[in-house]
């Protein structure tokens, strides 16, 4: 009970330094709608979430973040600019990490501005910077945004873009999708096998073999995704040089302006990634007016992949050296594809993050 009490005091700080940096109050319902949550990550999410059934309101979540929420709340009555910031607790299964909590408190912070978007991002991450400069954290960036023009820059089908892109969040499904795409490993036995019987007899055939429909997919979806099936395995591998620049890509792992040089000669063979090129040139002078070093400032293109899923742009986190035990004291980035969702089409520019007081706590008192 102590120890939750100096939590609890520990985020009251937190709480209170977002507020004096201009941040409106607000709070979420610990029950959420599971079927938002659904649609945003799939089925992925049960195994991350508590679900429950409620007769009147059907599934339901506890919390397990505050980011999606808050974006609802502000997309539906909310002005722009505004900043909101936040404390409770969350809930998170840890099948794969047992010894982590699966009940913590989050702080956060988000800034909801149509202006500059590098200023915004710069203004976000050395608002963190600020409050965790006592516990001499290291900090990452990445860019999200950045891997998406990549794929979109590939010379090949606007299905197999789609497919890498869902995927960019579950790195070892996208590694094998790009292996097979570009014609590095061979198409799955079950899948070589369909592909031969819809070559032999079509697709409506296989469909009349298969007998009726069980689940809820229709007749004319199956047959859908089975001429698509037909249309992937007709096209051309990608070329191994693509392939090659999106793998030095994935590699990428330097201080900011080293990677902001690489990248400018990559965009010469990927035109593509350009734009986002510029967007980090212009968030990385944003962030020397802020004050942050740049020249010491990470940065590894696939940060975010694995723990960050409605980041679509700039994604940061802060870690303690020496301490691989724990979790990331502080992540954030930018979530504009979210509140597009979310705003039924209608997108406002936004960037935030999340910190955990328990391990500001923990770091601050085993601190020499």
């Amino acid at each position: 009970m102590a120890q939750k009490a100096a939590t609890l005091a520990q985020a009251e700080r937190l709480f209170a330094f977002f507020q004096t940096a201009g941040a409106q109050p607000v709070q979420a319902d610990i029950l959420q709608p599971a079927e938002t949550l659904l649609d945003l990550y799939g089925e992925d999410i049960r195994a991350r979430a508590y679900v429950t059934s409620d007769p009147a309101r059907g599934e339901q979540m506890l919390r397990p973040d505050f980011t999606v929420p808050v974006v609802q709340m502000h997309m539906q009555s909310g002005a722009t600019p505004a900043r909101y910031t936040y404390m409770g607790e969350v809930f998170r299964r840890q099948e794969q990490h047992p010894e982590r909590a699966s009940e913590y408190i989050q702080v956060g912070f988000e800034l909801f501005d149509d202006g500059a978007p590098a200023v915004a991002e710069a203004q976000v991450f050395a608002l963190f910077s600020e409050l965790l400069s006592p516990l001499g954290l290291h900090a990452a960036t990445g860019d999200i945004g950045l891997l998406v023009a990549a794929v979109e820059g590939l010379s090949t089908s606007e299905g197999r873009k789609a497919a890498l892109k869902r995927h960019i969040w579950r790195p070892r499904r996208f590694r094998a999708l790009l292996d097979r795409f570009g014609g590095r490993a061979p198409v799955p036995v079950s899948r070589a096998r369909l592909l031969k019987a819809l070559d032999k007899v079509g697709a409506e055939s296989v469909l009349n073999r298969a007998g009726p429909p069980i689940g809820l997919r229709a007749h004319t979806e199956i047959s859908a995704r089975l001429h698509a099936l037909q249309e992937d395995a007709a096209t051309p591998p990608i070329a191994a040089g693509e392939v090659e620049i999106l793998e030095d890509i994935l590699g990428l792992r330097e201080t900011c302006t080293n990677a902001l040089e690489h990248l400018r000669d990559i965009a010469v063979d990927l035109p593509a990634i350009a734009p986002a090129v510029e967007r980090m040139d212009a968030r990385l002078e944003a962030l020397s007016a802020e004050g942050i070093d740049v020249d010491l400032l990470d940065f590894e293109a696939t940060y975010g992949r694995t723990t960050m899923e409605y980041y679509d742009g700039f994604v940061f986190g802060f870690y303690a050296e020496g301490r691989p035990d724990l979790p990331p004291v502080a992540t954030g980035g930018r979530y504009d594809a979210l509140t597009r969702r979310l705003g039924d089409g209608r997108e406002v520019p936004a960037v935030g993050g999340v910190v955990r007081p328990e391990l500001v706590l923990n770091l601050t008192e085993t601190r020499p």
